[in-house]
């Protein structure tokens, strides 16, 4: 999985775009800033954004050319990004010390999904945001129709109301749907797509 991030990360364009996620802008926008994890960053073009609205604005990613040209990204906008490679399952961060965590298509594997879902939870401050848009288990027939759409084509990996729901109980829903989208973010999220979009309040 490493290999494929890494080659898709080679070109000197952006894969997805050096804009950040339409979702992600409107969303972070409404929030005071403060400290904000990004897992699964890619090229870092949402943590950048973050980062240039003044949050201190932390990235993971398993892939070391993800890790390059987001820092690149960070350079060219003037901004610091705190950047690891590696899984986020082994990254040591610290337990209730995020304002924000933003999982932007953050499609684990399948059998990590739950443990990663606990982790950011536990990695999230009481009061603290979740912003999440993830491709719909419906997305898969919009894939078929159309490849340039992307996402993952395990259905395991998409993503249901009920299963965001029961990843996490303990907060106050301020957006949870699920909605069909146009995409347009660089060479791989072009066309249609079915997406499940959420914002939640960590209780405290």
């Amino acid at each position: 999985m490493k290999q494929f991030w890494n080659d898709r990360y080679a070109s000197n364009q952006f894969a997805y775009g050096r804009e950040p996620n339409v979702f992600f802008k409107q969303e972070l926008d409404q929030l005071a800033e403060g400290k904000i994890l990004l897992p699964a960053d890619g090229e870092g073009r949402n943590s950048v954004y973050a980062a240039k609205l003044g949050w201190k604005s932390y990235a993971c990613d398993i892939s070391d050319t993800g890790m390059e040209k987001a820092q690149k990204l960070a350079v060219e906008n003037e901004v610091n990004l705190n950047y690891s490679v590696g899984d986020f399952g082994d990254l040591p961060y610290e337990n209730e010390f995020f304002d924000a965590i933003a999982l932007i298509w953050a499609h684990f594997p399948a059998e990590k999904k739950n443990a990663y879902h606990a982790l950011a939870d536990r990695y999230l401050k009481g009061g603290g945001t979740i912003i999440l848009e993830a491709f719909s288990k419906n997305h898969l027939k919009f894939n078929s129709q159309d490849p340039r759409a992307g996402g993952p084509k395990q259905i395991e990996m998409l993503y249901s109301i009920e299963e965001v729901k029961k990843d996490f109980p303990n907060y106050d829903v301020l957006t949870l749907e699920e909605t069909e989208i146009d995409l347009n973010e660089g060479e791989f999220h072009i066309g249609r797509g079915s997406v499940v979009r959420f914002v939640g309040r960590k209780r405290t």
